[in-house]
């Protein structure tokens, strides 16, 4: 084989498929990532096994190939190279070695063969929509760090994504939860969703999901089966398999009654209660909040360490609460929200708390109270 591309698509490609390839490997071939040569294009492909991603970049084709190179080198060595220079791989196939060439710089690379690459990307997908990726991304975004990483409850270990009906018509909705909180995004469910199948996204091909979509402004694919989920953005296609097990009923979790409202300011929220906060001694501490009418205390008390207080301005005309959180909690919810003003539905201090950028909003989270 031999082939002649620009650094910049290279370095572009192996930055979306390195990613993939875990850093320690028992199976030699894992750390590789598969390069296949024809068609005047190269394919570059990396897997763990339980993720797949691959990629077409437009190249010079001297002799057509296949055969797989060390992942992470591999895009070292072109990270390394100097902006717009062309790069040429070359092997016989005969001396388990692969040759690069740029420049005045020349590599050796020890090689595997492509017959030893394993393939993730066979079966069926009969489920199959498009939907913009800047709305696949939100989904994502706004729940992935709610995502469980206790891995005896492996069912929590993903973003669910399920249709279903609503008071609106259809919507796309992803859930994620740690059993301490809870985020629930919807949006209208693209044509063709309608009767898919209920899946559970893993962490890592969520993380990777993300990192795909950043750049992308068209529409992307989706594809689902019972055990698999690929999507296909430009030249980019990621397989990956699902999370095998049943998303627990979060909507049992999520309150309806909760009658006691408060309105506050979102940033100056999230930055009074990162300061108090700080007096905590361990991370996950409590920071309580006190509501009067009109106002809002925050406090934190530290036997070691001392306290803090902090006012502020809100609306709220309840009777009197003091419920306690877990500062770091309600700093992730906060940074999810676009708007100005954060909306908290309370009811009772050891009863789960809803909360919403304003009534009626497509971001739901629910949050867990501590003691305090």
């Amino acid at each position: 084989m031999k082939v002649t591309l620009e650094r910049a698509s290279l370095l572009k490609s192996l930055g979306h498929v390195h990613r993939v390839v875990e850093r320690r490997n028992t199976i030699p071939i894992l750390s590789n990532v598969l390069l296949r040569i024809g068609d005047g294009a190269i394919a570059f492909k990396a897997t763990d096994l339980d993720m797949e991603v691959s990629e077409m970049v437009p190249a010079e084709i001297a002799q057509s190939g296949g055969v797989t190179a060390p992942a992470h080198t591999l895009y070292e060595i072109v990270r390394k190279l100097p902006e717009g220079s062309q790069v040429t791989f070359e092997s016989t196939g005969e001396t388990g070695q692969m040759t690069l060439r740029s420049g005045r710089s020349r590599f050796t690379l020890s090689t595997l063969p492509e017959s030893d690459f394993p393939d993730l990307s066979v079966g069926e997908m009969p489920h199959r929509f498009e939907i913009a990726a800047s709305v696949l991304k939100r989904l994502f975004d706004k729940t992935h760090f709610a995502i469980s990483t206790e891995e005896t409850r492996y069912y929590l270990n993903g973003v669910f994504l399920h249709e279903m009906s609503s008071g609106n018509g259809s919507v796309l909705r992803a859930v994620a939860t740690d059993g301490h909180r809870l985020a629930r995004v919807e949006t209208e469910a693209p044509q063709g969703a309608a009767g898919m199948p209920s899946v559970i996204v893993p962490r890592k091909a969520v993380a990777e999901i993300q990192k795909l979509l950043e750049d992308q402004e068209s529409d992307v694919t989706v594809e689902l089966s019972a055990t698999k989920i690929r999507i296909s953005a430009g030249a980019v296609v990621l397989t990956s398999k699902l999370i095998d097990g049943t998303f627990p009923d979060y909507q049992r979790v999520i309150p309806s009654g909760n009658d006691r409202m408060l309105l506050v300011d979102k940033e100056a929220f999230a930055r009074a209660v990162d300061r108090v906060s700080t007096i905590s001694s361990e991370r996950g501490r409590a920071v309580k909040l006190s509501l009067t009418s009109g106002r809002l205390t925050l406090s934190v008390t530290n036997p070691d360490a001392g306290s803090a207080t902090e006012e502020l301005e809100a609306e709220y005309d309840a009777p009197a609460l003091d419920i306690g959180f877990n500062a770091r909690y309600l700093l992730d919810v906060l940074g999810q929200f676009d708007g100005e003003n954060a909306l908290l539905k309370l009811a009772e201090p050891g009863s789960p708390t809803l909360m919403l950028e304003r009534e009626g909003a497509s971001t739901l989270y629910v949050l867990m109270p501590m003691r305090v």
